[in-house]
């Protein structure tokens, strides 16, 4: 097997991984387990907690200490431990404590995934920029195939879905073992922790139009992690509504939420083209109301007749998520000194998959709760509430946030 087909497979297993869960462990959670709101919230924060220092952390001792195949295949086998752990608990502390573990071994994966793949490419003698995208989409693909095992097998209310995690974890964690030798980069042991955390970047604050658009960025990355959370869930709950109990979206709530990752790999391709014709800061509004008829449509549609409103909601999030995540990357790409750039980036996923994830997680538990009545919830005033914070965020940020685009700048996508 060439090793463009062996980092095909470790991408593919990398995002299968973790798209076994994230989309329906909120409803084996509430629906099979009967976590609160506010429970399943509080699991899913535990991925801002562990986003907020476990990559630095594992970043330093790639670049000091351990090769980031080694450090990849030991995190994956400790997460596959932890994920079989999880699948056999129904306590919620328990859970909360299995699942934060599970998080802090995880999350640095993604990162360390990627350092290997270019350690690799350049190693082989490959063009990084040229090579890497085309492996990186099959980790995309990995995660829907996830959800559609997960699915079709009727997984998604079950603790199976923990298990396959689980098992493909293991398998991934051995395969990354056998990978070329990514040692660790000697020319970097001199680097600050204090740059591998991105903190040195905090001094962009100082910067009215940088601090705006970091705060921003965590507000968004709230509003990512309420549909992670709780979009399973509100679709398997419509069983309990016998006209809506054998619809495609009750029996197949995976399939249909595997369509916001099919629209995210499309709207990607368009990101230059919106960029270079409308700035970064219409780019962000398009991606800020994105989410308000998101979460607006979620509240208006159904498993019936309004089943064309909930489709329309999975393509919009591929606009709304690719819109804010990928281009405020390049915005940061493009918007800091070459000294500070990596630090900047570092900064940018503290703000989003960090403190937005924990904040989203923690809020959207907490309005759960007080939409739910003697264990019904009302879920449409609940989408609403998520759809209000998307329009106030849109409506402050074109008051707050000065921009002023240059259409003759060119931005590239990088690897």
């Amino acid at each position: 097997m060439g090793i463009k087909s062996r980092l095909v497979v470790m991408n593919f297993l990398q995002f299968f991984v973790w798209g076994s869960w994230l989309i329906s462990l909120g409803g084996y959670l509430g629906i099979s387990l009967q976590f609160t709101g506010g429970q399943i919230g509080a699991i899913f924060a535990t991925m801002g907690i562990a986003a907020l220092f476990m990559p630095g952390l594992m970043g330093i001792i790639a670049d000091r200490w351990v090769n980031a195949e080694k450090l990849l295949g030991g995190c994956h086998i400790a997460g596959a431990i932890l994920l079989f752990w999880a699948s056999k608990t129904s306590d919620p502390t328990m859970m909360y404590w299995v699942m934060l573990l599970n998080s802090m071994a995880y999350m640095p994966t993604i990162a360390l995934n990627n350092t290997v793949s270019y350690s690799v490419l350049e190693q082989k003698g490959h063009d990084v920029v040229k090579a890497f995208p085309p492996i990186r989409v099959w980790g995309t693909i990995g995660f829907i195939c996830a959800m559609w095992v997960v699915d079709i097998c009727g997984w998604s209310q079950s603790s199976m879905q923990l298990y396959i995690s689980s098992i493909s974890a293991l398998i991934l964690g051995i395969y990354a073992f056998t990978m070329p030798a990514c040692p660790p980069a000697k020319a970097q042991r001199d680097g600050s922790w204090v740059s591998a955390f991105g903190l040195d970047a905090f001094v962009l604050f100082k910067q009215r139009k940088m601090a705006i658009f970091f705060i921003f960025s965590m507000l968004l990355g709230a509003a990512l992690q309420i549909t992670n959370t709780f979009g399973g869930q509100f679709l398997q709950e419509f069983k309990s509504i016998p006209k809506y109990a054998d619809s495609f979206a009750v029996t197949h709530p995976g399939l249909l939420m595997s369509v916001s990752q099919i629209s995210e790999t499309l709207f990607i391709l368009s990101i230059p083209f919106f960029l270079r014709k409308f700035g970064i800061k219409k780019v962000m509004l398009i991606s800020i109301f994105g989410w308000v008829f998101r979460f607006g449509l979620f509240g208006l549609g159904n498993p019936g007749d309004g089943f064309i409103l909930l489709v329309l909601s999975m393509i919009i999030y591929g606009m709304a998520f690719d819109f804010f995540n990928i281009s405020g990357s390049l915005f940061v790409e493009t918007e800091t000194s070459p000294g500070i750039r990596a630090s900047a980036q570092g900064l940018f996923m503290i703000m989003t998959n960090g403190l937005g994830a924990f904040f989203g997680g923690m809020g959207s538990g907490w309005v759960v709760d007080h939409f739910t009545q003697n264990g019904v919830k009302d879920w449409q005033s609940i989408w609403f509430v998520f759809a209000g914070y998307a329009l106030i965020l849109g409506a402050t940020f074109i008051l707050v946030f000065k921009y002023k685009h240059d259409p003759k700048a060119t931005i590239k996508l990088s690897h």
